[in-house]
């Protein structure tokens, strides 16, 4: 049995619903739940906590099953993007709160409060009131609060999404330290794609309150379903046929392009190839390298995206999206209307079915 069990889950609250979800957790996984507005994440999150009561299914936890059990008495911990602090408390007091009920000793407390805030890096913090935090320090309290109660279960709801890109770094890579010193079990819902990457071992897909796909993180985003999923995480996918074996390549024709894929297939079967567009490199010409796929298209639209550079090309009778970084689109003048060579490797046409 897993650490965490959610079985044929179903809830409809006002519009937002639960369509049977069933999904796996193993003690000390980092799993992030991601999908559309309006897919049901946060729904999940706060049934999994007891918020709300399902209307079908099971919550199982290290073997017992806590569905009809109250918050309080799940051993699940909850952060919200709105971090939640009490405005009249100091930060000591705000992570303190939490473990009152457990400890009464003054000394034992501090320790406590001493050691998370030490991992978290908000030691200087302690006995400043939250209005003076930035938002960084204030999720940073938020999360020491949520675990030095030491939970079994810790759910995060978009803790990040209110930060700057440097400060989701920063604390990203604390999150990742103090997850690890206190053998935390973790599910985060993110619009963000850079947290699956830089936290999760597994990730799920949500859509109108189903699982449409989950695994972990290199299996889902380079080989996605062919259809909803690819489309929101914005993988290219062309769809063909396989024409060949050549050697170990297998030669698609996909789209009016022909496109070497190191995966195997058998000739004359339909296919889908996955390309992630951070796995495409733009250049001027043809160029000398150990990459199968050189494949010539034509700039259709260049727009930014955060601190990258998102390009549109037509190639084939497909339209294909590569991500660049300002300076690479500045080099090679990308425009619309621009002639341009695509390049990827083998490796980086998966075929998906």
């Amino acid at each position: 049995m897993s650490f965490l069990e959610v079985r044929d889950l179903c809830l409809d609250v006002g519009g937002f619903e639960l369509d049977r979800i069933g999904l796996k957790a193993e003690k000390g996984d980092y799993l992030t739940l991601i999908g559309p507005t309006g897919s049901g994440k946060s729904l999940l999150l706060e049934t999994i906590i007891g918020f709300y009561g399902p209307e079908k299914g099971r919550i199982i936890l290290e073997g017992k099953d806590i569905t009809d059990l109250p918050p309080d008495m799940r051993q699940i911990s909850i952060v919200y993007q709105d971090h939640m602090l009490f405005p009249h408390m100091n930060v000591f007091e705000n992570i303190a709160y939490a473990i009152r009920k457990k400890l009464r000793d003054k000394k034992q407390i501090e320790a406590e409060v001493s050691q998370i805030a030490g991992v978290l890096g908000i030691g200087e913090l302690l006995y400043r009131k939250p209005a003076t935090l930035s938002g960084g320090e204030k999720q940073r309290a938020a999360i020491a609060r949520s675990l030095i109660v030491r939970p079994k279960l810790l759910l995060l709801d978009e803790p990040f999404s209110a930060l700057d890109a440097r400060t989701k770094e920063k604390l990203r890579k604390m999150l990742k330290k103090a997850i690890s010193e206190y053998s935390t079990t973790v599910l985060h819902v993110t619009h963000d794609f850079e947290d699956v990457w830089a936290l999760a071992n597994r990730v799920v897909v949500l859509r109108k309150g189903k699982v449409m796909q989950s695994g972990d993180p290199e299996s889902v985003f380079r080989r996605p379903s062919p259809d909803f999923v690819a489309e929101f995480l914005g993988t290219n996918v062309l769809k063909g046929k396989v024409k060949a074996l050549e050697g170990k390549l297998t030669v698609i024709e996909a789209e009016g392009l022909k496109i070497y894929s190191s995966d195997p297939a058998e000739p004359g079967e339909e296919v889908a190839v996955s390309i992630r567009p951070e796995e495409v490199i733009l250049a001027r010409g043809v160029m000398e390298s150990s990459a199968r796929n050189t494949l010539k298209g034509k700039v259709s639209g260049v727009f930014k995206k955060e601190h990258l550079v998102v390009v549109e090309m037509d190639m084939g009778h497909a339209e294909i999206k590569v991500v660049v970084t300002p300076t690479s689109c500045e080099m090679l003048g990308l425009e619309p209307g621009r002639e341009i060579y695509a390049v990827f490797k083998a490796s980086n046409a998966r075929i998906i079915r």
